[in-house]
């Protein structure tokens, strides 16, 4: 019997990977209080950069002798920043299973010329941490946004290590309990988890990174963008609301009202139920169903965020123009917009399910999966 085209649509079909999703509630009228046209120096624009490292702190749990700054060139610059200032004092070990972390292994190695020990994973795969020595600094991302594994457990991360742990949790934060105590660095940017706008970045240093910066010079030069510190100290000012450029005051105050849109729906919990309500309401789909998988092997480290599936149909004989096609129909239809896999992932589709998209729209959209692929592999 041919399926029929399902009746109902969602009513946002962006599932984006990023920018993603705006909050449910978001209107631009919310934007209306912002500074526009003042000084991000002047009194009102510091007060609303400390809102919003205070309020982050707030909402993720940051320890209160942890250090927040709004940074440039969104998590990509922090997490530039913090290797640039913090590595080359001991050894290094660079972890990558997806695109994002191999970004990072070609920057310290080639860029910065780290002799780094090198430990990669296939896609759908993750390294093998225990085999990792964190007497070394070491640099992964929590959740591979291109891959849609994170890491299992906060336990793979020991408490008394040595060495620094750097860690890009762009697709993380607000939708994963990050163990603060095991992480030095913690870098991700509003555009993804809270749906807010692109173009800046969070850096979180912990004591241990802070007393890094203020006892060791790296070798090489540091672009004015990416200094921390002045004469040996940190540069307090950068984690106060003094930003090292110009911020937009426009998407400052479009990440404080996501902020308080996350607490409106208990915050951090509330943040991991939504995004694990959106899973679950895919790994349903994905049990009924014998032609999808997971690109992830192990159910331990599946995101909760950048869902990665992969097409196992057998009548498959061209796996990436089958996945565009599946992304195309669904787009034409308009139930699922921006959902083609990563272009260095493996064929498939990439959903995004943080706490911003609604789980109806995701059960919404399901079907129309199912409709489009029984169009395509008849095709």
């Amino acid at each position: 019997m041919t399926m029929k085209a399902p009746a109902t649509k969602p009513t946002n079909p962006r599932f984006s990977s990023g920018p993603c999703a705006k909050p449910p509630t978001f209107t631009l009228d919310k934007l209306a209080d912002a500074p526009l046209g003042r000084s991000h120096r002047a009194a009102v624009g510091k007060a609303k950069l400390l809102a919003a490292i205070e309020t982050t702190r707030e909402v993720l749990g940051i320890p209160a002798d942890y250090k927040i700054g709004i940074v440039p060139a969104s998590d990509t610059g922090a997490f530039e920043m913090a290797m640039w200032n913090l590595l080359g004092e001991r050894p290094v070990e660079m972890l990558a299973w997806e695109s994002f972390g191999s970004g990072w292994v070609t920057d310290v190695v080639k860029q910065l010329k780290i002799d780094a020990q090198v430990t990669t994973a296939d896609y759908g795969e993750i390294v093998d941490f225990s085999q990792v020595n964190f007497d070394n600094d070491v640099c992964f991302t929590w959740n591979g946004t291109t891959s849609g594994v994170r890491v299992p457990s906060k336990d793979v991360i020991p408490t008394d290590r040595a060495g620094l742990t750097l860690c890009d949790a762009t697709s993380a934060a607000f939708a994963m309990d990050l163990p603060w105590d095991r992480l030095d660095v913690t870098t991700f940017s509003w555009q993804k988890v809270l749906g807010g706008e692109g173009g800046h970045g969070v850096l979180i240093l912990s004591p241990r990174a802070v007393e890094r910066l203020e006892s060791y010079t790296p070798a090489w030069p540091l672009p004015k963008i990416f200094r921390l510190t002045k004469g040996g100290k940190l540069i307090d000012g950068i984690f106060t609301g003094a930003t090292i450029n110009t911020p937009s005051m426009l998407c400052v105050e479009d990440y404080l009202f996501a902020l308080d849109w996350a607490k409106s729906v208990g915050g951090l919990k509330g943040l991991i139920a939504r995004a694990d309500a959106n899973t679950a309401a895919i790994t349903d789909f994905v049990s009924a169903h014998d032609w999808i998988d997971f690109l992830a092997t192990d159910p331990a480290t599946r995101s909760n965020t950048s869902v990665c599936l992969k097409f196992t149909d057998d009548r498959i004989t061209d796996g990436a123009a089958f996945a565009k096609a599946i992304a195309k129909r669904l787009e034409a239809e308009n139930v699922a917009l921006d959902v083609g896999a990563y272009r260095d992932a493996p064929p498939g589709l990439r959903i995004w399910c943080g706490a911003t998209v609604e789980t109806s729209d995701i059960e919404a959209m399901l079907p129309w999966l199912a409709y489009a692929f029984e169009q395509e592999i008849k095709s």
